[in-house]
């Protein structure tokens, strides 16, 4: 562990691209602290939002920052990439159908960024990436850019290295600074520089290593939680076929002091942990059994959660079903990978005649996949209830965990989140 003193001096302009839930709270912290940000995204109307101080995202108390770094004019966004010290991407990478990851975004980013940069520039890529991509990235930016080096003692060296995030959506504004941060530089100096650059904000250990460790261990992080949670939805249906409460069951079985199981849900979802496993079985498919297997358990239950819903609609004449939640966790409007939206999405698909009131009370209109359908209506949760043969809850937003449940009487519920129990 190196103590988090740095001299912000040394970062004149920095530049992040990507301005997503993770990208745009990264540049808005650095802002912050006086060292001016530019922000960079293809989206044109994310951009003018930014640049109005307005968030394009739900997330609880990051309004507040954003709007004084615009207005005192630390943090700006553009399409357009600049001339910086220090560059943070911060793109998507999704899987392809083989679930190997899918770079292109990261190489747009390299290759708008190539003709910027300058000797003694740094490069951190914080997009979740499996084994092998930040290097992969650095040798196409010295293809890009054949008169510079990433020898650190070459002058015309840049540096190169991998900072993967660890916030929870939700919880931003607490964790961006207090969570530790695992930095790997392709070179020494570049994880130095890294730490530098990171010790603007971070409050917490940032702990160095090589590029190669720091993108396993974002991918161990979020692949350790998937099996586990995968435990717990697979007791979920044992419980179902043996007729055992399974609330009930991890409550008793946690009591013992070294078992901490987690609770079942609908799925797993978010752009993390539902997709970072993958990562990993794509790199070591004969090695990754078990994270593969759990990759199957939890993109299985939608599934068993749609079984649900049929029986219960059976013998019932023109059924309504109130979905509660589509977003991938309690009290946000993101909808990445939500297993929730896939489970609403397939059932209006599949059943054309079945009327669905979604209820969502963190996003203002249905995503384009949900309000295509014209089955599908978004409604208020009691007006919803009120119409509904089955309650499906899917998401324990806070609306739904303090909700009257004498509004449910009378009703056929499906509780995935044994929240009302």
């Amino acid at each position: 562990m190196v103590p988090n003193k740095t001299d912000s001096r040394a970062f004149g302009k920095v530049s992040v691209v990507g301005l997503g839930y993770i990208g745009l709270p990264t540049a808005a912290f650095i802002a912050s602290k006086g060292i001016p940000v530019v922000g960079i995204d293809v989206n044109q109307d994310a951009v003018d939002s930014i640049n109005a101080g307005m968030v394009p995202f739900f997330e609880p108390g990051f309004g507040e920052m954003l709007a004084r770094v615009v207005e005192e004019g630390t943090l700006s966004a553009q399409t357009k990439q600049i001339d910086a010290d220090a560059y943070i991407v911060c793109v998507p990478t999704p899987f392809r159908e083989d679930h190997s990851v899918d770079t292109k975004y990261i190489r747009a980013a390299s290759e708008a960024l190539a003709p910027y940069l300058k000797p003694g520039a740094l490069v951190v890529l914080e997009s979740t990436s499996s084994p092998g991509t930040t290097e992969d990235m650095a040798k196409h930016l010295i293809e890009l850019r054949p008169d510079l080096s990433l020898n650190d003692e070459d002058e015309n060296a840049i540096f190169v290295a991998h900072c993967p995030e660890r916030v929870l959506p939700g919880k931003i504004m607490e964790e961006m600074e207090s969570n530790d941060r695992v930095i790997g530089g392709l070179t020494p100096k570049g994880a130095q520089l890294s730490r530098d650059l990171y010790a603007t904000f971070c409050t917490a250990d940032l702990l160095l290593t090589n590029a190669t460790t720091a993108e396993m261990a974002k991918l161990t992080e979020n692949s350790f939680r998937d099996v586990n949670i995968a435990f717990a939805n697979e007791l979920s249906l044992i419980c179902d076929r043996l007729g055992i409460d399974v609330w009930e069951l991890i409550e008793l079985a946690n009591h013992h002091p070294r078992v901490n199981i987690l609770q079942p849900g609908p799925g797993v979802g978010g752009h993390c942990i539902a997709v970072d496993p993958w990562f990993i079985v794509s790199a070591a498919p004969e090695e990754a059994k078990l994270i593969h297997t759990a990759r199957n358990v939890n993109d299985g239950k939608p599934q068993w959660v749609i079984d649900q819903v049929l029986k219960a609609l059976e013998g019932k004449e023109d059924p309504v079903v109130a979905a509660l939640g589509i977003a991938f966790k309690n009290d946000i409007d993101d909808l990445r990978e939500s297993p929730s939206l896939e489970i609403v999405k397939r059932l209006g698909v599949d059943n054309p005649q079945l009327d669905i009131r979604v209820v969502e009370p963190n996003v203002e209109t249905l995503p384009p996949v949900l309000s295509n359908l014209s089955n599908l209506t978004k409604q208020d949760t009691e007006e919803a209830i009120a119409a509904a043969d089955v309650v499906l809850l899917l998401v324990n937003h806070r609306q739904f965990v303090g909700l009257d449940q004498s509004l449910l009487d009378g009703k056929t519920v499906i509780d995935t989140k044994g929240i009302w129990r």
